[in-house]
């Protein structure tokens, strides 16, 4: 590896030039990659509930709906912007009580229950069902709602994932860059305080900037990426990348002080000895993100790759990068030293080893509330749920829920060769069910009252294709509650008994269906991760022991970050409790391999158990604090500003969990070296120096 550092410090300008150059393409590709913002299309294309969206697109034309809600217009009013709505582009069809009745014949003539559905007299309010002829979340479908939006002035709110999907779009783009804005000034203003020089914090935000650039520029090989990964890939990178940094920068400092004189020699021999201990402690971060792909559900395998990227970019760019940066620009970092504000923490070693049994009995007192803790949290998978009040697509919900007593809209998906009679008789089963508002399908709307004459030969077309017919369940439920839920279950064994092939879709079903693979989910990437990383582990430090000891202070760390908010109540959303876990074994394990390999190293030159563990926290716990509070900074800021609840949610879980860690490693961690120090040297390599051993025994014999 001395000769690759060697080769970097020598080619430095060449590799400035050509990292400034890469970024042309990267940029490039950044802004041509395309943004899905709905979650529910990442779940599995074989499941009912998509394969039913997916006859829906193809054999009705019909993708995205909407329920509208209008306020304070007449009946000519509301069929005039009827009208103006199915004008728009990708509008296909709008569902509203002159698509099923000339307005000369009273709607007191429709059944009751669509009367019902359709108006509200007393607030004055009416309902209308848009459908688009382009997927939920398809760009031409939010381009479409907001058209729509701008007909009125609030009069027309639109509920469903599609306004939902175009509310977030909308935060993202006002938000994202203040997220990267904000990590980066809260990590400059870290890494100032606890390092020598005010420049050296820049030239890390820099060369991770170039890294973070590479990697979303490259997404672009992929077409599109979550709004979610978007958010949170340029934050994630820079926290979980910057402890390479801080390694090179404190490795080339000891090494000045060994070749005094000779930067260059210094830095050679600093980068090879990053190279050597951050190859190994990132690989047990990119198996931590690489875990995530193994979600069924695949927005993990959208972050995780693209965050295992990110790891890859950030470790290059800090062997490369970062040094010839730091050479090129050494007169201005001597111009600019000063003494760290933080003081030196490395004095810690001999109370921690002294007192190393208060430590184990904590962590034994802590270990039973954190994991029930950690084993009873609360979720929500309500998207709606994550936005604020005052958008749109909220109000719409809440309207809808005020003056029309209704949730979800579910659609049913059933053969039109049905026979009259068993689809009357299916939706009068139906509508007793539970929460359900009414059934709107063909033979719903015509009532004795109504000849089927009257109804528009295109609105027939609309509800029955010929091959399928399309029925509409308004429910008074919410989306993801535990009736919704149930309603569900008990729709499905209802239309199954008339039709084996009818499907139930909808935003309901399919964030039903998301609870349920999300919920395995959880089981598989944790386990995986765990396996991962323990491997890994075992195989850089070659010990049986150490793996286990390692991961098991990690996830004590993770149970009690989990474990909190069951204790102070707070619901998280249900993507917090997938990939928290593994992110934070994944990115703060490092902290742990990095004082392992120093005790490793103490007890191998022969240094007892209780001097080897004392050196080993004190020459890390410094590197490890500033890298621990630089992700806190970094992830926290974010989580305050974020107005989106999910997004928040995982940045204050994660700020939260590097500090968890670092005091988790400081405290807990040489406790267990104290405990275990003979079974870790019988059961790894390097702990014992074989010469001395052979010199002891000559000696004894």
């Amino acid at each position: 590896m001395i000769k690759f550092g060697k080769g970097v410090v020598r080619l430095r300008i060449p590799i400035l030039i050509l990292s400034l150059v890469l970024l042309v393409p990267s940029i490039i590709g950044y802004v041509n990659t395309r943004i899905n913002y709905d979650i529910l299309s990442y779940l599995p294309g074989d499941i009912e509930t998509m394969a039913g969206q997916d006859i829906l697109l193809e054999e009705f034309g019909t993708g995205a709906f909407s329920v509208a809600v209008v306020e304070g217009m007449g009946n000519k009013d509301i069929a005039s912007l009827k009208g103006e709505i199915e004008k728009i582009d990708h509008v296909k069809s709008v569902l509203w009580y002159d698509s099923f009745a000339d307005l000369s014949i009273p709607m007191e003539l429709l059944p009751d229950k669509i009367e019902k559905t359709f108006e509200n007299k007393e607030k004055n309010a009416a309902l209308m069902i848009i459908m688009m002829d382009t997927s939920m979340s398809a760009d031409e479908t939010l381009e479409a709602v907001e058209e729509i939006r701008s007909l009125t002035d609030q009069q027309c709110l639109l509920s469903g994932m599609s306004a939902v999907v175009a509310d977030i779009k909308k935060i993202c783009n006002s938000e994202a860059v203040m997220y990267v804005v904000i990590a980066s000034v809260l990590s400059a203003v870290v890494l100032s305080l606890t390092m020598d020089s005010f420049l050296i914090p820049l030239l890390f935000l820099l060369s991770i900037g170039m890294a973070i650039v590479y990697n979303l520029g490259t997404n672009f090989i992929a077409g599109e990426i979550s709004f979610i990964t978007q958010a949170l890939a340029a934050v994630l990178q820079l926290a979980v990348t910057m402890d390479y940094s801080i390694f090179l920068w404190h490795s080339y400092q000891e090494n000045q002080q060994r070749y005094a004189g000779d930067k260059k020699r210094a830095m050679a021999h600093a980068i090879s000895n990053t190279v050597t201990s951050v190859v190994g402690s990132s690989i047990t971060t990119v198996a931590g993100f690489l875990a995530m792909c193994f979600m069924t559900f695949t927005l993990g395998l959208d972050l995780g790759i693209v965050m295992a990227k990110g790891v890859v970019f950030g470790v290059a760019g800090c062997v490369t990068i970062l040094p010839a940066m730091i050479l090129t620009f050494d007169r201005a970092i001597e111009k600019t030293r000063h003494r760290a504000v933080i003081p030196d923490l490395g004095r810690i070693g001999n109370f921690v080893t002294k007192k190393y049994v208060v430590f184990i009995v904590l962590f034994l007192l802590i270990l039973g509330p954190a994991l029930y803790g950690y084993t009873h949290n609360k979720v929500y998978y309500d998207l709606v749920g994550t936005l604020p009040d005052h958008l749109e697509s909220v109000m719409a919900n809440d309207h809808l829920e005020e003056e029309f007593n209704m949730g979800a809209t579910h659609v049913i998906i059933a053969d039109s060769g049905l026979e009259a009679k068993q689809v009357r008789r299916m939706l009068a089963e139906l509508e007793e069910v539970k929460g359900i508002k009414s059934a709107i399908g063909l033979d719903s709307i015509l009532g004795p009252a109504v000849p089927p004459e009257f109804v528009p030969d295109t609105y027939k077309e609309i509800l029955d294709n010929g091959t399928y017919q399309m029925i509409f369940l308004l429910s008074e439920y919410k989306t993801a509650s535990d009736e919704v839920n149930a309603q569900c279950d008990t729709i499905k064994q209802i239309i199954k008994e008339y039709d084996t092939s009818a499907m139930l879709i909808g935003e309901a079903p399919c964030t039903q269906d998301l609870i349920t693979i999300t919920d395995k989910d959880f089981k598989t990437v944790s386990t995986v991760s765990i396996v991962l990383i323990f491997i890994i582990i075992a195989i850089v430090l070659k010990s049986i022991s150490l793996p286990v000891i390692l991961v098991a202070v990690i996830e004590f760390a993770i149970f009690i970050n989990m474990g909190i908010p069951s204790y102070t109540g707070t619901v998280l959303p249900f993507i917090a409790s997938i990939v928290i876990g593994t992110i934070q074994l994944g990115a703060t394990v490092d902290y742990a391999i990095l004082m392992t390999n120093k005790y490793k190293k103490a007890r191998y030159k022969g240094a007892d158990k209780q001097e080897a563990v004392s050196s080993a926290l004190n020459s890390s716990l410094q590197s490890v604090f500033v890298s621990a509070l630089s992700f806190f900074a970094a992830t926290f800021g974010v989580g305050l500003y974020s107005s989106i609840d999910m997004i928040s949610a995982l940045c204050v879980l994660l700020a939260r969990g590097a500090i968890i860690s670092l005091f988790v490693v400081a405290f807990i961690l040489p406790a267990m070296f104290m405990v275990f120090d003979k079974l870790i040297c019988n059961t790894s390599a390097g702990f014992k120096n074989k010469e001395k051993q052979v010199k002891a025994g000559s000696v004894l014999s």
